[in-house]
């Protein structure tokens, strides 16, 4: 018997026999080619690019009508991409200049790519990378006129497997629940990658980012697959199955329960009112919140508009997709500002790379220093709230100086809209995130200035204790209970009450059941989360009394050892 931990992706439990998806790599040829036969490698490159566009489709339109809107979304994703300059033009003026094989081109500008997402320090978007390598991949197979092995080729000898693969695709994914596959594990892949979200919203248990899993596990060995503790145990014993058959049949159970909550007020033993909020980025995911009963948006990111592309969105651009999602989402939204870093300019060009990406031009930072990217999303959002209510988010604010100049842009902008005749909400709410220990300590000053404060506890977490949560050395280090994670919290909730204002959490925090009450006992009274773990927060909210759980706090918030604190929560569970 053998264990082993990665990152684990829904909450459920699957035990059955392994087959072992194999995938040869492509190895990819570099050669030069004749002048005479350079357009002739365009045109090859061309109709890969075109024969990617087609699969796509095809795999789209045998998406079945009742699943998940997540289903379709990465679909319209690896179009967007299939049109990204560094993927679809640039390799033909590589061609053409360097008169080299199309092959080569692509691979150079899928890695300069795939190099511009991992300088990012937003995980969910330096995530995006493995798209990149994705849609390359499916660009190569073409090329080489190489057949890609997916489900469908071995379909019939999927029935209640679980998939062990060195990697897997969303085109892999969707097909799962026709064939009954129970679980996956991979060698690669991370927590929001779109085949984990698509895993996700199919209800399909895995365990991703093993670096290993395929040179451990055999062919129709029993494995159990535990997607809410990311551990995969191979050949367990008769007691170790036992023990987890009880608990797939609890999380079975625990399951059915939840779906019975969706209709129900977020509302404690003792009657106070708590609003749980969705995080989104495309207007497939409004679907979602839907599904759930978000009872609005407390973080719409803005920056899959800026991605990929070789020059910025335009204001009308803007303003149409934020739109879309007021008239979908026919409740409150809050949409940030752009968040991206330095890696990428206006012009579509590279920066000189920072030497601390973390800790350079990125967020309202970038935002000031280019106002020219800035002052059309300004526009666009203010204009959007004529629409429905909105909110203004502005991300990473760490000093009031820098808070004044943002506040100064929006009432310039707001001239410029009253001028241009444009319609907007006057008194459109402006926040700030609180997601650097500066802003945390200062809280109460900004709490003057702004109209709500929203906690970002992911970047909370990694500034406060100086680690990159993925980075493999010091992760074990990332700790949403350390003493000072939670003085910071606190002393933002804080600020905002005395200050009469409203404080969210919409980092990863809010949305982990074993925290809520916890947070409750903060005196947090707002979640934004991802969709999917809506219902999970709602049942702890509805078993919350708070006559009692912020005495119990106060008590954890004395202590100064991180596993004492733990157990502490744990033992709130009993309140």
């Amino acid at each position: 018997m053998l264990s082993l931990h990665g990152a684990g992706i829904g909450k459920g439990i699957a035990i059955g026999r392994a087959y072992i998806l194999k995938r040869s790599d492509i190895d990819i040829p570099q050669y030069s080619v004749q002048d005479i036969e350079v357009e002739n490698e365009v045109t090859r490159f061309l109709g890969a690019i075109n024969a990617t566009h087609g699969q796509l489709l095809e795999i789209e339109s045998h998406i079945p009508s009742d699943a998940p809107p997540e289903s379709k979304s990465f679909i319209e994703a690896y179009l967007l991409m299939l049109k990204d300059p560094l993927i679809s033009d640039q390799p033909v003026e590589t061609i053409r200049t360097e008169k080299c094989n199309a092959e080569w081109a692509l691979q150079r500008h899928s890695e300069l790519l795939v190099a511009r997402f991992d300088e990012m320090q937003d995980e969910y978007l330096r995530e995006k990378k493995n798209d990149v390598r994705q849609i390359t991949s499916r660009i190569q197979h073409n090329l080489l006129d190489i057949p890609q092995q997916g489900i469908t080729e071995v379909a019939g000898q999927l029935e209640d497997k679980v998939i062990i693969s060195h990697e897997l695709s969303p085109a892999d994914t969707v097909q799962f629940k026709n064939h009954n596959i129970i679980a996956f594990v991979t060698d690669l892949g991370g927590p929001i990658s779109h085949t984990a979200i698509l895993a996700r919203s199919l209800n399909i248990p895995a365990v991703v980012g093993l670096h290993g899993a395929t040179r451990y596990v055999q062919h129709d060995e029993t494995i159990v697959v535990d997607g809410k503790r990311g551990t995969i145990v191979i050949n367990p014993d008769e007691g170790v199955l036992d023990k987890y058959r009880a608990r797939k049949r609890f999380v079975s159970q625990r399951k059915k329960e939840l779906s019975e909550l969706k209709d129900n007020l977020p509302v404690t033993k003792d009657g106070a009112d708590v609003t749980l909020l969705a995080n989104v980025e495309l207007p497939e995911d409004i679907q979602a919140a839907h599904q759930w009963n978000a009872q609005g948006v407390g973080l719409y990111r803005t920056e899959y508009l800026f991605m990929n592309r070789p020059e910025p969105p335009s204001e009308q651009e803007q303003y149409a997709a934020y739109s879309e999602v007021i008239r979908l989402m026919r409740s409150p939204v809050t949409i940030r500002t752009l968040d991206l870093g330095a890696d990428k300019q206006v012009d579509g060009g590279r920066s000189e790379a920072p030497t601390n990406p973390a800790l350079g031009l990125r967020a309202v930072r970038l935002c000031l220093h280019e106002p020219g990217l800035f002052r059309p999303q300004l526009r666009a959002i203010l204009r959007t709230s004529a629409l429905g209510p909105i909110q203004i988010m502005i991300p990473m604010v760490s000093s009031l100086n820098e808070l004044d100049q943002v506040l100064d842009m929006i009432e310039e902008t707001k001239e410029e809209l009253r001028h241009d005749g444009e319609v907007f909400d006057e008194k459109v709410p402006v926040g700030g995130m609180v997601e650097v220990p500066a802003a945390a300590i200062a809280a109460d000053f900004f709490a003057h200035r702004l109209d709500f404060l929203s906690i970002g506890t992911n970047d909370l977490i990694q500034y406060t204790l100086a680690i990159d949560r993925i980075d493999d050395a010091v992760n074990y280090l990332y700790d949403p209970l350390h003493p000072s994670v939670l003085r910071l919290i606190k002393l933002t909730i804080d600020a905002g009450t005395r200050a009469g204002i409203p404080v969210t959490m919409c980092g990863e925090m809010a949305g982990d059941a074993r925290y809520t009450k916890l947070l409750l006992g903060l005196g947090l009274r707002i979640f934004s989360m991802d969709s999917t773990s809506l219902l999970e927060v709602k049942k702890k909210v509805l078993e919350s009394d708070l006559r009692i759980l912020p005495g119990k706090v106060e008590e954890i918030m004395q202590c100064p050892d991180s596993n004492t604190i733990r157990d502490m929560v744990v033992a709130l569970e009993d309140l």
